[in-house]
């Protein structure tokens, strides 16, 4: 054991200084005063003036421990995910990175290094089992750190790795405390440092369900590494059918887009994306994904409210009876009338929460608050039917102006756009306008009448155009700008006439024009029809997630991945159709391990049987969730696919920069696959751990801090029992 101090000479010499004068202090007390009181007070000053001084010292006691363990080498072979990627070339063929290292194992490099040392071989970041709660990926940091602590004696470690740490903690922590402990990291860099000539296919967020007829849009990204452009076909299937896309990826770019896929029939489907191999292609693996989906058959409900007959509300309500999975009602005002009558009509607007909840989409037309039409209370029900149970709201105005009205009412909160209340007669014109797609709009599924983007671009510019528009000034923020005027423009840019909005958990969209019928101009319905079916379905795709009768789940992100947060929402009704006010409303989770969850439902203020919850998936797989509300014998049971994040990647270049890095924090050295002897060499050179020490600092004890305090504590009383100040 040796002592050992961390203090300046500068310092040291005012300790020194600060000493001395304590004791000639001390000394002059004594010598005034005189006594044994006086000569054990002074004493017990100097004592803990002397701790004082010393703890500036900053001292130490270090004591050096000899190692009599045999030296440890460790050596950590990756074994993740990405290091099947096949990028280094062995005569004529290509191994991936595990096969070099399968067959750089089996050669036993490390028989040199075992003369002087024990070596101990480990892999890590092994890919969980399918139903494991472990998250897949690879932790350097993780298997550095197990390698100090499991062993005591270690000498060095040698990293086999392509340096792809993507998950836990920065790996350059851990190097940290190798270097610390005096152990040095010797890396070698398994792969290409360069992207192989490659197509590289991933799949975006599918949504969990879709509508038998339906057009659902499959999101993909295609990212090129080859040296020119790729003209292809991608193909989707779903065992039996096949939907093909034509597709240009530029040169050492990517490409972001959908393919459209319409189910044929109800049932759960597997669906396969597919990318052809080229020729200069060297990697095939990448060049597929799979997606899975539910298709069923669902009625979705839709309420038309309009004053006069316009052409725009005959083709629409034309186009909503005519669609099969379309049940629409009908409610128009006549000016100075009662309400129309005939099929599928109503006489008065539901104006009640219970016989307005069950519609899934409502459309506004040229109408507005008073006169015979809605009311304040409707509008108050229209904005809580958007927010609270997930509808959707399509604004519709018209040459009356009547839904300036609607502005005066709760609606202005979620409405899209602000309007130019001094025109409400909106704006006509002399020529023909068209509605140009913005940047947004270009790829927005309600805007798709064409797989290909190009093509549909052209679809909407040669589409009949329109005379008469709102008189729209501009977009509210949160507001999605879909298409706008061609012609007319203002201070903020083009006339925004195509609007999206999120509002609550609902879909707000405003359509500036009247003249969508005119589309049907010498192709009938195949475009009007198809944008309100899209329109239709869009809106009302949230609301339909899991449904029995009387209770009503919905669930957001619609396909969470492990480790995500998932916001619920059930709604729920009474057996008389009344949405329930209070609960208790209950909920069960099983996760895909077995492990069964409580989950808490909270009421939602408003008066709308909305409960929500949230719950955070831990493991990915399928997930049980149980909703019940005893009182009222409602419950429902669905499941929650959570997938597993994807950070194992194919094609990645190796991360050599992490391994030099590593290497030099430690001060080991770093290399290729062909430098792994030469690294052998010079670990089998490394000499013998230093012996270990042992560093107690006392000056930063809180044990030595609590001694000198207590010794001035007992000065300071023993001055007050001898009576002096």
């Amino acid at each position: 054991m040796i002592w050992s101090f961390g203090s300046s000479i500068p310092l040291l010499l005012a300790a020194l200084v600060v000493w001395l004068g304590a004791a000639w202090l001390s000394w002059q007390n004594w010598r005034r005063r005189g006594g044994r009181v006086m000569a054990w007070l002074e004493g017990l000053r100097m004592i803990v003036v002397t701790a004082l001084a010393f703890t500036l010292l900053r001292p130490e006691i270090v004591r050096q421990i000899q190692r009599t363990d045999t030296p440890v080498i460790a050596i950590l072979s990756d074994a993740s995910g990405s290091m099947q990627t096949r990028d280094l070339p062995q005569g004529t063929n290509t191994w991936s990175r595990s096969q070099w290292l399968t067959h750089a194992l089996g050669s036993q490099f490390w028989k040199p290094l075992e003369r002087t040392a024990r070596v101990h071989l480990q892999e890590f970041s092994n890919p969980p089992p399918t139903n494991s709660v472990a998250e897949e990926g690879t932790d350097i940091s993780q298997a550095l750190e197990l390698a100090l602590q499991q062993h005591k004696n270690l000498k060095a470690v040698l990293l086999l790795s392509d340096g792809d740490s993507n998950l836990g903690k920065p790996p350059l922590g851990a190097a940290t405390r190798l270097r610390d402990a005096g152990v040095p990291v010797f890396t070698v860099a398994v792969g290409r440092d360069s992207y192989l000539p490659d197509l590289i296919l991933e799949t975006g967020s599918t949504p969990a369900y879709g509508l038998v007829g339906e057009q659902i849009a499959l999101p993909f990204k295609v990212t090129s590494h080859l040296a020119r452009e790729v003209k292809t076909v991608l193909t989707v299937s779903d065992g039996t059918e096949e939907t093909r896309k034509e597709i240009t990826v530029p040169a050492g770019g990517g490409l972001q887009d959908a393919i459209v896929w319409a189910p044929t029939r109800v049932g759960e489907y597997t669906l396969t994306l597919r990318l052809p191999v080229e020729a200069d292609e060297a990697l095939p693996e990448n060049n597929e994904r799979t997606a899975r989906i539910a298709v069923r058959s669902e009625t979705l409900k839709v309420l038309v409210v309009e004053s006069l007959p316009r052409w725009e509300y005959r083709y629409l309500r034309n186009a909503l009876e005519r669609d099969p999975g379309v049940e629409a009602h009908t409610v128009l005002y006549h000016p100075g009338m009662s309400a129309g009558g005939g099929r599928n009509y109503l006489p008065a607007f539901p104006g009640t929460k219970e016989a307005l909840a069950r519609y899934d989409v409502v459309f506004i037309g040229d109408v507005g608050v008073g006169d015979g039409e809605l009311k304040s209370a409707d509008a108050e029900l229209l904005k809580g039917l958007v927010e609270q149970q997930g509808s959707g709201l399509v604004f519709l105005p018209g040459a009356r102006g009547r839904q300036l009205s609607l502005l005066r009412t709760p609606l202005r909160d979620i409405y899209p756009v602000q309007l130019d209340e001094a025109r409400s007669e909106g704006v006509g014109l002399q020529n023909e306008s068209l509605l140009l797609l913005s940047s947004s709009g270009k790829n927005h599924w309600l805007t798709r009448f064409d797989a290909a983007e190009d093509r549909n671009e052209s679809i909407w510019k040669n589409l009949p155009g329109f005379y008469w528009s709102a008189a729209v000034e501009k977009s509210r923020p949160g507001s999605e700008v879909l298409a706008v005027h061609s012609s007319l423009r203002n201070t903020w840019g083009r006339v925004p006439l195509l609007v999206t909005r999120n509002a609550g958990s609902g879909k707000v969209l405003f359509m500036g024009t009247d003249s969508a019928w005119r589309w049907r101009r010498g192709v009938e319905d195949k475009y009007h029809y198809r944008f309100w079916s899209q329109i239709v379905r869009w809106m009302a795709h949230q609301r339909h997630l899991a449904e029995k009768q009387g209770v009503r789940l919905t669930f957001s992100p619609e396909a969470p991945q492990a480790g995500e947060t998932i916001f619920l929402q059930a709604t729920v009704f009474d057996a008389a159709g009344y949405p329930i006010e209070h609960g208790p409303v209950n909920g069960r989770m099983t996760s895909p391990s077995g492990r069964v969850e409580r989950v808490d439902f909270a009421p939602v203020e408003g008066g709308w049987g909305v409960f929500k919850a949230r719950l955070t998936a831990n493991e990915a797989g399928e997930f049980k969730i149980q909703v019940n509300a005893p009182q009222h014998n409602r419950d429902l049971e669905t499941s929650i696919h959570v997938s597993r994040p994807t950070r194992e990647k194919l094609g990645q270049p190796a991360q050599s920069r992490v391994l030099r890095e590593i290497a030099s924090v430690t001060q080991g050295a770093t290399g290729g696959i062909t430098d792994l002897n030469r690294l052998v060499s010079e670990i089998s050179l490394l000499p013998e751990p230093k012996p270990l020490e042992l560093r107690v600092r006392l000056w930063a004890s809180p044990w030595w801090g609590g001694a000198i305090l207590l010794l001035l504590t007992v000065y300071w009383v023993a001055r007050k029992l001898a009576g002096m100040v």
